[in-house]
């Protein structure tokens, strides 16, 4: 049984996603459909490609990530169709794929515009049958011409600066935790980490400090984070996406290491 994964920022309020998901169902009954989140801020194109460039490497070959977060909708801007590590992915040409259009050996198709399609409901109308389709076994070039220079997201890397990896938030969840886009991997065992005007040392969770004091830590997504013990540090801290954020790192002659050996300090 193929899944098909939904990422959308219809929300659960209105039944637009329940008309998405009816779609498929219709047109692929015996497929598993996955909700990875509704909650994507409305038109938060740089929230959505975090939460899909996340969760796709968790699924299995075969998976379809259907993920709509489209201000241009009814636009010239291309749907695609793509395939990257035996998965596809269906949505908008806007950046969401920034991370699936990186990775290597990745390939993509331009949908056709279907007649009498929404000009405002391409996700269920142009998408949730061309998701559907790869579901069942269609191959990708039946679905459109080849597409090349896809849209990506303007991205920022960590710069080593001295002794310290600097990068920036990339993300808040909901719990108000900062994720950063600094490597674990590459932040030395007891490292300081910097916000603002916060050295925090880097520590194994939340429970390491008291409750209202923020904490540093290797998150589980593989860069370090900033919370608060039972507490936003979005709020607390009064940061958000885009502050800087940095660590000391690695001595360029040590080898990496990994997550769970640098918290050992």
């Amino acid at each position: 049984m193929r899944a098909i994964t939904l990422l959308t920022d219809f929300g659960t309020a209105d039944g637009y996603i329940a008309e998405v998901k009816g779609t498929l169902l219709s047109r692929a009954p015996d497929v598993m459909l996955v909700d990875l989140t509704h909650d994507v801020p409305p038109g938060d194109i740089a929230e959505a490609a975090y939460c899909i460039g996340r969760a796709w490497r968790r699924f299995p070959p075969g998976t379809v990530h259907l993920c709509v977060v489209d201000p241009g909708v009814g636009t010239e801007r291309r749907a695609l169709a793509i395939t990257a590590a035996g998965q596809f992915f269906v949505g908008p040409d806007n950046g969401l794929f920034t991370d699936i259009v990186s990775a290597k050996q990745s390939a993509a198709v331009s949908l056709p515009m279907i007649s009498g399609a929404a000009p405002t409901f391409h996700g269920r109308d142009v998408f949730a049958p061309a998701a559907a389709a790869l579901a069942g076994g269609a191959e990708l070039s039946s679905l459109g011409p080849p597409a090349t220079d896809l849209v990506k997201l303007p991205q920022t890397r960590p710069q080593r600066r001295g002794e310290f990896l600097v990068g920036e938030v990339i993300h808040v969840d909901r719990f108000g935790t900062l994720v950063s886009n600094l490597p674990s991997a590459k932040i030395a065992p007891g490292a300081t980490v910097r916000l603002g005007v916060y050295d925090l040392p880097l520590r194994t969770t939340f429970a390491d400090v008291p409750p209202g004091d923020p904490v540093a830590f290797a998150g589980s997504g593989g860069t370090i984070e900033i919370a608060v013990r039972n507490g936003r540090a979005d709020v607390v801290l009064g940061a958000g996406r885009g502050v800087e954020v940095r660590a000391t790192a690695l001595r360029r002659s040590e080898p990496k290491l990994r997550a769970t050996q640098e918290l050992r300090n």
